[in-house]
């Protein structure tokens, strides 16, 4: 069941939200050759506590970190460790907080040191499906809809969609209804509603869609071990529209890119 929510609620999890992403322009200077993801994590947990706010993915399920961290062939859900990364590795960071009752929950890939220009693409293409999806949720349309201009975009440019997992609602719970997949007919699934959360998440990659599990219970990387790209963000319908609720721009601005391409989304946001 889909749970609407009012403004003031919303205007709640934006906190959450933007709470996770500080975190990820607190850590985005730090992801650089050398790095350990166990520092990453504890930097995530210390500023986001120090900011009242829980790790939302802390024992969530029983994982055992503040932060998913997945590099390269990794998808999601990679446990953080002490081996160092490396020139040329890119890695999804996936981080939730737990704020005032309401969850946030969003993603970013980081370039670690120079990546290749095949690396790089993925990366783009990846980024720009997610606002593509984004564009599909509104009035009118449908579950499906969202994940077929993502998975259109992404297969046109020779990417392939991961099918096991999914975005989905987000509230006071991590994960509500509806799922969100990235890929799908269109005019199919949950129609959507007037005040409704939901963490939009394309996973793409380079190879093969097909994924497999690691033994440590967690992580899950690419079959063929190719690598795979990850972006996040919380969104909620307003007046018809998609609004965004986490943004990029704190990573942004620690990475020193410039960047409009939320603008068309962000109708009440402002940075502090």
């Amino acid at each position: 069941m889909i749970i609407p929510k009012t403004r003031e609620q919303i205007e709640i999890m934006r906190e959450s939200a933007l709470l996770v992403s500080k975190t990820l322009g607190i850590i985005a200077p730090e992801m650089v050759p050398g790095v350990t993801t166990l520092k990453i994590d504890k930097l995530a947990e210390e500023f986001i506590r120090d900011n009242g706010g829980i790790p939302g993915f802390k024992g969530l399920y029983g994982f055992p970190n503040t932060l998913c961290v997945s590099p390269n062939a990794q998808v999601v859900h990679g446990i953080p460790n002490d081996k160092p990364l490396e020139n040329g590795d890119i890695i999804s960071v996936d981080c939730g907080v737990l704020k005032n009752g309401y969850y946030g929950d969003h993603a970013y890939s980081f370039e670690i040191g120079e990546v290749t220009p095949e690396i790089k693409r993925l990366l783009k293409i990846t980024k720009e499906s997610l606002y593509i999806g984004m564009r599909a949720f509104k009035a009118g349309n449908r579950v499906e809809d969202v994940g077929n201009a993502i998975q259109t975009y992404c297969e046109s440019n020779g990417y392939s969609v991961v099918r096991e997992l999914v975005g989905h609602g987000l509230g006071t719970k991590m994960h509500e209804d509806p799922e969100m997949p990235n890929y799908g007919k269109r005019g199919r699934g949950k129609i959507f509603v007037e005040g409704m959360t939901v963490a939009i998440e394309p996973m793409i990659n380079l190879g093969t869609k097909n994924i497999k599990h690691l033994k440590d219970g967690w992580t899950i990387l690419t079959a063929d071990g190719k690598p795979s790209a990850h972006f996040e963000h919380n969104v909620a319908l307003i007046n018809g529209k998609p609004e965004i609720l986490s943004t990029f721009d704190y990573v942004y601005k620690a990475l020193g890119i410039v960047s409009n391409e939320e603008d068309e989304f962000k109708n009440n946001l402002v940075l502090s």
